[in-house]
């Protein structure tokens, strides 16, 4: 159990809320999709479950991945010193057998869902790996993190109907505005080290004022996708009530969260989209099965 929790927050999987809801509302969309064709309580345990192996194992993937190749700039920053492999609680090498050994097992598992998402498993595992790149030369690697997260509602999707839909892909729309946005507000806390090391953000090529601007913008895109999927879906007012919540809690922390003040940030980053993520997902998945 000491083992299994030294790896829980190497990859730290409390983060998995933030796109796990989104890849259940595209696995409650599909199913309702393929209803007609009479899938069975079994399939759609076995589906689910597949498709829960598959996000738990990309995310760790992602994570561990990640943690690996910046283990020695995380060494460097005091924000980041205390993590697993900077502290010598994990070795580099053990990372990396992790992180290859959950890719083999995403891979392995897409084959038994169907061929489309099997085809599909390399390109997706390059986008999450890709980012952990990111940070060295462009700015824009919020949205490579936003884009890897937002393969979760559409890859849930898939799974169900091995087609693709206009309706996931608004969700998927909707995930990587929010995520690229609130990351942002994370990577200001870090805009001294980065410049430092000539590592790249938003906040480092804009400034702290702007970035969060931009931030605010991107959630209004995800505002925007999340209300133009609720038109399109025809959902009833569950939805509306969690788009309340979920618009709620991307206000909330901006309101948190000032340029000369980030003593809030992880309120804002964790408490804040958390329940946005949560509740929005509950309330979706909701009114799927009840309208």
């Amino acid at each position: 159990m000491s083992t299994v929790k030294k790896y829980l927050s190497l990859v730290k999987f409390a983060h998995t809320i933030f796109a796990l809801p989104f890849a259940m509302i595209g696995f409650a969309l599909g199913v309702k999709a393929v209803y007609q064709q009479h899938m069975t309580v079994g399939e759609i345990a076995l589906k689910l479950l597949l498709v829960l192996i598959c996000m738990v194992s990309a995310r760790s993937a992602a994570m561990a991945f990640n943690r690996y190749l910046d283990r020695h700039f995380d060494a460097k920053n005091p924000r980041t010193a205390i993590r697993e492999i900077p502290k010598g609680i994990i070795s580099p090498g053990s990372a990396l057998r992790f992180t290859i050994i959950n890719c083999v097992v995403f891979v392995v598992v897409t084959f038994f869902i169907n061929s489309l998402c099997f085809i599909l498993a390399p390109i997706a595992l390059f986008v999450i790996l890709f980012y952990s790149y990111t940070k060295r030369f462009t700015a824009l690697c919020h949205l490579v993190l936003g884009l890897g997260l937002s393969l979760a509602p559409i890859g849930a999707y898939l799974a169900v109907t091995g087609v693709f839909s206009l309706l996931p892909i608004l969700f998927s729309i909707a995930v990587i505005t929010w995520v690229s946005g609130f990351d942002i507000i994370y990577a200001m806390q870090d805009v001294d080290f980065d410049n430092s090391e000539n590592l790249h953000s938003i906040p480092t090529f804009l400034g702290k004022t702007n970035a969060l601007h931009t931030s605010v913008f991107l959630h209004l895109v995800s505002a925007a996708a999340v209300v133009s999927a609720g038109v399109y879906g025809d959902f009833g007012i569950l939805y509306w009530i969690g788009i309340a919540v979920f618009v709620g809690m991307l206000i909330y922390q901006h309101l948190l969260v000032k340029p000369n003040d980030l003593t809030k940030v992880n309120i804002a980053f964790m408490t804040a989209n958390g329940i946005a993520s949560i509740v929005f997902g509950i309330l979706v998945i909701a009114d799927v099965i009840i309208f």
